[in-house]
Parts: structure tokens; C-alpha cells; sequence
């Protein structure tokens, strides 16, 4: 009998607990996501066409592995730790060591857990505007 009181008090405390958490998000909706998972909106225009805005095409196609957070910069930073880098080095925006060739190839070969992009997925423009704001060591 004392094992059934038991379980009901815990059931009453994490149901208790799951309202008050509830309860503080903003009045008839869920609580916005955390920083990491906003990405910038895609930018306008024609998705073919040069001299699109690199950093903004970055966040959008890229973020969600990409930015703080995200999957590939966890694994990237477990990478670039154990090769003797700043924690802040598996943020490729903050990465000044990358071509632009560099960034292209992984884009459409892949590389380990990050897979191949195609050009339906990121064109070749969006993709150049992309390897032109990583690729901050050049060709």
C-alpha cells in the first residue's frame, strides 16, 4: 500500500511541475524557441542569381546544423578540442582557416556526419555567396 502513496504523490509532483512550467510560457501560446534554433528568414530574390547575402544564406540553409547549437558545430567542437583549438573555433563563421574552395566541396561531397547538398537544395549562386562569407582564407 505505502509503494502505491508514493507513486501518487510523484505522479502528483511531476504533473504539478509540468503546469507551473506551462504556465510561464506567454499567454496562448508555446514559449518562443532558444536563440539557436532561429534562423534568419530566406533572403528575397531569385535563388540563381549571384550577389546574394552570404551571412543570411548561411543561417538560413546551414544554421540548424551550423550555428550555436546545432549538430554539426557540437561534433566540430569535440573535433577542433581534442586537435588543440578554442571551443569558439567549431563556429565556421568564426573560422578564418577555410577556403572557399574548401567550403564548396564539402557542400556537394560531404564530409563524415554532414551530408551532400545538392543544387536543388543550395544553388550553385547561394552556395558561391555562401563560400565567399566562410571561405575568409581565399580561394
Amino acid at each position: 500500500m505505502r509503494r502505491l502513496e508514493i507513486m501518487a504523490l510523484v505522479a502528483t509532483m511531476v504533473a504539478g511541475s509540468g503546469a507551473a512550467v506551462l504556465a510561464q510560457g506567454p499567454a496562448g501560446g508555446p514559449p518562443p524557441p532558444p536563440p539557436y534554433q532561429t534562423r534568419a528568414q530566406m533572403p528575397p530574390g531569385d535563388r540563381v542569381a549571384a550577389g546574394r547575402n552570404g551571412a543570411a544564406l548561411f543561417s538560413n540553409r546551414c544554421g540548424v546544423c551550423h550555428l550555436a547549437g546545432g549538430m554539426g558545430t557540437n561534433l566540430l567542437t569535440k573535433q577542433r578540442l581534442a586537435a588543440g583549438f578554442a571551443p569558439d573555433s567549431a563556429l565556421l563563421a568564426n573560422r578564418t582557416d577555410l577556403t572557399r574552395g574548401y567550403v564548396k566541396a564539402v557542400v556537394r561531397n560531404g564530409k563524415m556526419a554532414m551530408p551532400r547538398l545538392s543544387r536543388v537544395e543550395v544553388t550553385d549562386a547561394e552556395l558561391d555567396a555562401i563560400a565567399r562569407y566562410l571561405g575568409k582564407a581565399g580561394e
